[in-house]
């Protein structure tokens, strides 16, 4: 330990993880009671502290990683909250991180385990501290990444019909789409390839089957939904 900035006060640094999942055609986010003081038993997103030998993406992905058991997961840092008063128990900075998982992928005994629930993005309760802040910014992040990358995919099956893709950006954006304008951009994506398969659990005609070709997909092509 040196004594550089030794005449400086020091503070924490958390990371918090916003963690998107979509089932049931809503738009959904993990978070659980808080189990440690100041604020025990609020609803609360999952996070942790930076430790000294990690970077602060180091971090989230170890928090990630230890909630969902997931790894190779789309995240992306929200920003920064640090006002001084946030935190009762200490001066705490947190860094916020968005991630998107498929909900199907995560073990239900894990979610269980570490006593955390998907809650609806529009019926949020009440949250701990700023983490009510950090849901409404990481959502108009992912909303408008979601304009212009195929990101909405994380959330998806690799199969998936269109009526699902469009349910999926109804509730990202919070309104809904035009069927045919929107099934008519669809097809001039190559990269969102239709598959000989039918998904018959909605109706006895069924739906087809269509998936996400990463390999098509390149910076250049054209992705506006």
């Amino acid at each position: 330990m040196t004594t550089f900035y030794s005449e400086f006060q020091k503070a924490l640094v958390s990371v918090d993880c916003i963690i998107f999942g979509f089932d049931n055609n809503k738009l959904k986010i993990l978070i659980g009671r808080r189990n440690m003081d100041p604020g025990r038993g609020e609803w609360s997103l999952y996070g942790g502290f930076v430790r000294s030998d990690e970077s602060l993406d180091e971090a989230a992905d170890r928090t990630l990683l230890g909630l969902t058991g997931l790894r190779n997961v789309f995240m992306r840092q929200v920003g920064a909250f640090g006002a001084v008063k946030r935190d009762p128990g200490e001066r705490v900075i947190s860094v916020a991180y968005y991630a998107l998982i498929n909900v199907k992928d995560y073990d239900d005994r894990l979610r269980q385990a570490h006593g955390v629930e998907w809650v609806e993005v529009d019926k949020i309760p009440e949250m701990y501290s700023d983490h009510q802040e950090m849901i409404a910014r990481a959502r108009k992040l992912m909303r408008q990444k979601m304009k212009t990358e195929p990101v909405g995919f994380e959330l998806l099956p690799s199969l998936f019909t269109l009526t699902q893709l469009q349910r999926l950006y109804e509730a990202v954006n919070g309104e809904e789409i035009d069927k045919r304008n929107f099934r008519k951009r669809i097809k001039e994506m190559d990269f969102i390839e239709k598959t000989e398969l039918i998904d018959k659990t909605t109706s006895k005609r069924g739906a087809a089957l269509y998936r996400f070709n990463k390999r098509a997909f390149t910076e250049d092509a054209k992705f506006k939904l």
